[in-house]
């Protein structure tokens, strides 16, 4: 009987350390899965994997934003002409600030009719590009036929283009007593072959600087088209 007994009792240990054991792993396992549960819904955690927001790149504007909607007309006329004719053309600006030169450039296969440009806003330009001197500057009373007409003359034998257009206005909003002192004044030559075509007039758009360029330059390369066309007089 004892030895029965006995052996009941060591065959129970065995079972009672396996059930022991096998709590202890099921124990570590429910703490390790809790563990992570809770590093999953940590706040830290949450706050990684919250959705982004989309980050869009800003995009440049179209190029139908330039040349000037008043340009494109008078300025696909011109281009084309002198693409037809193999001829070349050169520009001398000044109140119209590059927007001669600009346009002409936005035209596809610009660098077969444009032979170059020069922006003589300030007369100190003028003596450095144009062949102003001193004397020339002294008795400078503004813009006027004259006045383009010598730059255009000399901008055309530097840059040996078929034509050249040259411009000088007054654009405002300030300006002067004359009337080529009065904002929307300009004037404007085409030089060539056949000599030098000048031109000039008031907008009537008042002291609007920007609206004032922009006529400037249309009424540069109308004037252009003319002298092409033979319509211009001297």
């Amino acid at each position: 009987m004892t030895s029965t007994r006995t052996l009941s009792v060591q065959c129970l240990l065995p079972h009672r350390a396996l059930l022991s054991h096998t709590s202890l792993i099921s124990y570590q396992s429910a703490s390790r899965t809790s563990f992570k549960n809770h590093q999953s819904f940590s706040p830290f955690q949450s706050s990684l994997r919250r959705p982004q927001p989309t980050r869009t790149m800003a995009t440049s504007s179209t190029n139908a934003d330039f040349p000037p909607a008043e340009v494109r007309q008078i300025l696909h006329e011109v281009t084309t002409l002198l693409k037809e004719r193999g001829e070349t053309v050169s520009v001398a600006e000044t109140a119209a600030g590059g927007l001669i030169s600009s346009s002409l450039l936005s035209t596809p296969g610009a660098s077969q009719i444009y032979k170059g440009g020069l922006t003589l806003y300030t007369l100190p330009s003028r003596i450095a590009y144009a062949g102003w001197s001193q004397e020339t500057i002294a008795n400078y009373k503004g813009p006027t036929t004259d006045i383009v007409s010598g730059l255009a003359k000399h901008v055309r034998k530097d840059l040996e283009s078929t034509y050249t257009i040259a411009e000088s206005g007054t654009a405002g909003p300030t300006g002067g007593n004359t009337p080529n002192r009065k904002p929307g004044y300009v004037a404007l030559a085409v030089d060539s072959d056949r000599g030098t075509f000048t031109k000039e007039l008031n907008t009537e758009l008042g002291p609007d600087r920007v609206a004032n360029m922009l006529r400037f330059a249309v009424e540069a390369l109308k004037l252009l088209r003319e002298v092409m066309q033979g319509d211009a007089k001297l």
